[in-house]
């Protein structure tokens, strides 16, 4: 049988660890074809693969030693509590500070059921301050063509620059900015405040989404395809593209 000679060659090569992997992978389950097929095996092929000469091998003995040797199989690293949901939508958040706009860039943000979304922000953002006062935030979607401004914003300090004039901006029903040449913002008030240790976590209720009609679809509906925001991953600091559709969800 070409299968038993391809095993045992591997077996045979790559010693002891290599014929457990084997061993293990592939014939503890209780599937009885398998069990037949060990149960078919001469003794020197068992012996080969550390099945013992028994041809009552145990599956359930079997399954322990699965158990046991877990970590050769999976062979995945442990990376630390780093996160690892990214990436994430770019988004210049805006609000009222001292009665003048101001903006920060946020990669940090989350859908909470189907009205309301979470923007984390880093405690010592000047933004906060207006945030709390106001209970008013926007948040504008980055696409390319914003992309440079969106990214001025992150880099210098609303506590020591005056960032109210880096958009062009008008209010809705919050009053928090919202910034006219992006591409879809939801203007939103604060229902809450969760902290977190160096974190203000806004949690936000959407009062409305005003969009640019070229990113809606016939339906009236944001058309992604067309939209393609900017995507933002932390542990490289890199601005990503939107990607190519792979399968309509649950008809895969």
């Amino acid at each position: 049988n070409i299968f038993h000679n391809i095993i045992l060659t591997i077996s045979n090569q790559y010693g002891y660890r290599v014929k457990q992997y084997i061993h293990i992978g592939y014939f503890v389950y209780g599937n009885e074809t398998e069990l037949s097929f060990v149960k078919s095996m001469t003794d020197d092929k068992r012996q080969a693969l550390d099945l013992g000469t028994d041809s009552s091998y145990n599956i359930r003995e079997g399954r322990k030693q699965l158990k046991s040797e877990r970590k050769y199989r999976n062979m995945k690293k442990n990376i630390g509590k780093s996160l690892a949901l990214y990436p994430t939508p770019l988004v210049v958040v805006g609000t009222m500070v001292n009665e003048k706009p101001n903006y920060v860039l946020v990669g940090h943000v989350g859908i909470m059921g189907h009205d309301r979304i979470m923007v984390s922000l880093a405690k010592s953002h000047y933004t906060n301050q207006g945030i709390k006062e106001t209970r008013a935030l926007t948040v504008n979607i980055v696409d390319e063509a914003m992309l440079k401004k969106a990214d001025r914003t992150g880099c210098v300090s609303g506590n020591k620059v005056d960032k109210s004039d880096m958009f062009v901006f008008h209010t809705e029903g919050t009053g928090a900015p919202v910034i006219d040449e992006a591409p879809v913002v939801m203007d939103c008030t604060v229902d809450d405040i969760y902290e977190t240790e160096g974190f203000d976590n806004f949690i936000c209720k959407i009062d409305g989404v005003y969009a640019e009609e070229n990113v809606l679809n016939e339906a009236g509906k944001i058309d992604y395809h067309t939209l393609k925001p900017v995507l933002f991953e932390m542990p490289t600091y890199e601005y990503l593209r939107t990607g190519d559709v792979i399968g309509k969800c649950m008809n895969l």
